[in-house]
């Protein structure tokens, strides 16, 4: 058998499996919770019933109710949560260890990220993820969406954002580094350079199936050549993306690190700074004051500045010095943010690996357990824009539900051993396994 042919077997039996568990799911299941943190609150309920039916919860009842010819879960020995979300991801990119970034840039074809970000997919899930954001990927992420949400491949639902816009030269620009002479057609689907640029890219995002915009108003650390502390786009490039993007019915995430970038961001109106890293007392206190979100991404810091240390040599050329310099710092500027009162939500900005880490470092950053919960649930949810339909276990959500063996108000780890995930009213893992995936 050719290698396209085993491509298309193993899809083909991945759906015929996700999509025929699907079918035979039951028309009504209830969940006995022994307790339920159901987002709305934080405050545990003791002895709960979760009824579901046609994929959505049907109600939430006190005490464990009999419902005849329902099929019941039995979770009354642990504690059950709104499926997780993750509002910053990359859902193809492998963990920086693994792979030398430049040789699989130049040998793997979009063809390849979407079955990489299949297998990441369906890691995510597992580990309690129901949702997420993909803030910076290109059209696989819109195929994989898709495959997502028909029953092909089994995942979190995604909201994408297709290739990041920025500058030329800008952390966005993925021929920073290379010889001038070679080309990629893709290269230039995010570049902006001016106001009207960023409006034509907006709306060819927007054509090709974008859920969200992605903006890089500042240089970054993992890319080569760019400054992360100056400000890349101008002003006007920014809320000309922003503009028109909401005039579109659409959230824009943007990318940015020194303060007054972040300033000049949240004054043109931008829904969320994403990393936020070098944020100071007047950055934060515009975030407030306007009401954006922060998605502070602790994890990618902790895993670029161990490949820094322990593999320089598979990560974009100068960009361990970046890492090595900077990467210490949004850890302690984040309780700036989390003591003032500004909003945030759960991001990771990874796409192979563990999107549970996220909750002990928040934890190592003075933030409390039900906050933590918080910015993974109903927050994560306020920031898509998806507060009617995921977030919270509410009747009219879907039923989106994990559970751990303990109490994670006072055992946080506990997060990173999520034991059951149900997503859409389907089973995924039970007592700790997978169920019916390859």
């Amino acid at each position: 058998m050719g290698t396209c042919a085993a491509v298309a077997a193993l899809l083909a039996s991945t759906a015929m499996m996700v999509g025929a568990r699907a079918a035979e799911a039951p028309h009504d299941t209830v969940v006995y919770a022994g307790a339920l943190i159901d987002g709305v609150t934080f405050t545990p309920r003791r002895q709960v019933t979760i009824v579901v039916h046609d994929g959505k919860v049907a109600a939430v009842e006190s005490g464990y109710v009999a419902h005849p010819g329902a099929t019941v879960v039995d979770l009354k020995d642990q504690t059950v949560l709104p499926g997780l979300i993750d509002c910053h991801v990359h859902i193809s990119s492998k963990l920086p260890s693994q792979a030398n970034a430049v040789e699989d840039m130049m040998t793997h074809t979009a063809v390849d990220a979407v079955l990489d970000g299949a297998i990441f997919a369906r890691a995510m899930l597992l580990q309690g993820f129901t949702s997420a954001r993909d803030v910076g990927g290109g059209d696989d992420t819109v195929s994989l969406r898709n495959a997502i949400n028909e029953g092909k491949v089994p995942g979190p639902r995604l909201w994408v954002s297709l290739e990041p816009l920025g500058p030329t030269g800008g952390h966005g620009d993925p021929s920073n580094g290379f010889d001038s002479r070679l080309h990629h057609p893709d290269w230039q689907n995010g570049i902006v350079d001016t106001p009207d640029m960023a409006r034509l890219r907006v709306r060819e995002h927007h054509k090709r199936g974008a859920d969200v915009i992605k903006i890089m108003p500042s240089g970054g650390i993992a890319s080569t050549g760019d400054d992360p502390r100056a400000q890349l786009m101008t002003n006007e490039e920014i809320k000309a993306a922003i503009d028109t993007a909401h005039a579109l019915g659409m959230k824009v995430a943007a990318h940015t690190y020194p303060a007054q970038a972040i300033i000049n961001t949240v004054n043109a109106g931008v829904d969320s700074i994403e990393h936020g890293s070098f944020a100071d007392a007047d950055a934060v206190k515009a975030m407030k004051a306007h009401g954006t979100y922060l998605v502070p991404t602790l994890t990618v810091y902790d895993v670029f500045m161990k490949a820094a240390q322990e593999h320089p040599e598979l990560l974009p050329p100068g960009t361990a010095e970046k890492e090595l310099a900077n990467d210490a710092i949004p850890k302690r500027n984040l309780p700036l943010a989390y003591k003032a009162g500004v909003k945030i939500a759960y991001g990771t900005d990874i796409g192979e690996g563990d999107h549970a880490r996220e909750f002990a470092l928040l934890a190592e950053a003075g933030v409390t357990p039900a906050d933590a919960l918080a910015f993974a649930t109903r927050n994560a949810a306020d920031l898509i824009g998806a507060t009617d339909r995921i977030g919270t276990v509410q009747p009219g959500r879907y039923a989106d539900l994990i559970a751990v063996a303990g109490d994670p108000l006072s055992h946080l780890e506990l997060m990173e051993q999520v034991r059951f995930v149900m997503k859409g009213g389907v089973v995924y893992k039970a007592d700790g396994h997978p169920v019916l995936l390859p």
